[in-house]
């Protein structure tokens, strides 16, 4: 049971976390979560929502040539963005994090909590999203012009270029997310693997993981030269690439592959095939039933801990991040990196919250 293999194993290798750094970049995001109004019947909640993607769809649409009025009810707002949701998944599995990114001048109070227990390095205004979640699905609404002015020449301004050196030469895993909406990411890439890494001692354990975070708005070219620019970081380390089913079916048609779906045999393959074609250590796949790697070794599937009740979507895919990353650094096998992946998920969705390690051995036992 590949449950009780992984807890083997976390018991095993606990003690690698020990001292262990991440290195995270560079969004950042406040995000509202709000549920759509169908109909109300009082002040408050005391309305029906809108339930699914379709319905939502379908008053947009009916409104085409006249207007409508769509009331959005807040639930929260919350730390978002893909890099500051995995670094406070990190943080609660036990790694040590140094996270640079959008996080307000002044920090905004949505990440005061993170900036608390990580060093933070803050580079511009955060973004925003409004997250409209559904019970089939979410719909993302970002404002995201500050993003633009993330460069290195502002990370390396921000940060110091010494200790820049510091923190990346420190890190046993640098995980740089959101490559859509930042739109110098691949130049920082490319000025990562020509200028800063070649002059830092090698450790070719370091683990560098990626998302690239739903390219669709972005170019087919575009996305090509991404991937390029992170194979390249496989000189200095074990390069991991994330992808959730939509952004795996996106990659795979820029490639020329065949579209993966959400069945295991599909799954493995799509991962071989990106992983041989890129050339580098991992390829992950993660819908949201399973997830499935494929390394120089072979394949890997497991199936998650899905729930059609969940509290929270909004950042499930940077806890799955999160917790195969964490599995990465202590040394886990890719079967036990994609069981603590799902299981970071499983209990976020359910909890609202990032599990630690303890945690996760308990959901891992006992989840249903």
């Amino acid at each position: 049971m590949f449950r009780q293999r992984t807890l083997q194993q976390i018991a095993q290798r606990r003690g690698a976390l020990a001292g262990r750094r991440a290195f995270v970049g560079f969004d950042g995001f406040v995000d509202t979560i709000v549920t759509p109004v169908g109909r109300r019947h009082g002040q408050g909640e005391a309305f029906t929502p809108i339930a699914t993607l379709t319905e939502l769809g379908q008053r947009v649409l009916a409104a085409a040539g006249k207007s409508t009025n769509i009331e959005l009810y807040p639930r929260m707002d919350k730390l978002g963005g893909n890099g500051p949701i995995m670094a406070n998944a990190l943080l609660g599995g036990g790694l040590g994090v140094t996270y640079v990114g959008a996080l307000g001048t002044p920090v905004h109070p949505v990440f005061a909590d993170m900036a608390r227990r990580a060093r933070t390095y803050s580079l511009c205004a955060a973004a925003s999203t409004t997250a409209i979640e559904l019970q089939d699905g979410k719909l993302m609404l970002g404002m995201m012009r500050t993003l633009d002015e993330i460069t290195l020449a502002r990370i390396r301004d921000t940060v110091g270029a010494a200790r820049l050196d510091e923190e990346i030469a420190g890190a046993a895993l640098l995980a740089f997310v959101n490559w859509t909406m930042i739109p110098h990411m691949t130049a920082i890439f490319t000025a990562l693997t020509e200028e800063l890494l070649p002059r830092l001692p090698a450790a070719p354990d370091r683990v560098f993981f990626f998302d690239l975070a739903d390219p669709e708005k972005r170019s087919a070219e575009d996305l090509r030269g991404a991937l390029a620019a992170i194979a390249r970081f496989s000189r200095f380390g074990r390069v991991v690439l994330g992808l959730n089913l939509k952004e795996a079916q996106q990659v795979a048609a820029a490639l020329g592959f065949a579209q993966p779906g959400k069945d295991e045999a599909s799954l493995r393959a799509a991962a071989a095939a990106l992983r041989g074609k890129l050339d580098v250590a991992t390829v992950v796949i993660h819908p949201t039933e399973s997830a499935a790697c494929a390394t120089v070794d072979g394949t890997a599937w497991v199936p998650g801990p899905y729930t059609d009740r969940p509290l929270i979507t909004t950042g499930a895919g940077d806890h799955f991040n999160a917790g195969f990353a964490t599995g990465a650094v202590m040394g886990l096998d890719p079967e036990g990196c994609l069981a603590l992946g799902v299981s970071t998920s499983g209990h976020y969705v359910r909890t609202g919250e990032s599990p630690t390690l303890a945690q996760l051995e308990t959901f891992l036992a006992n989840w249903r």
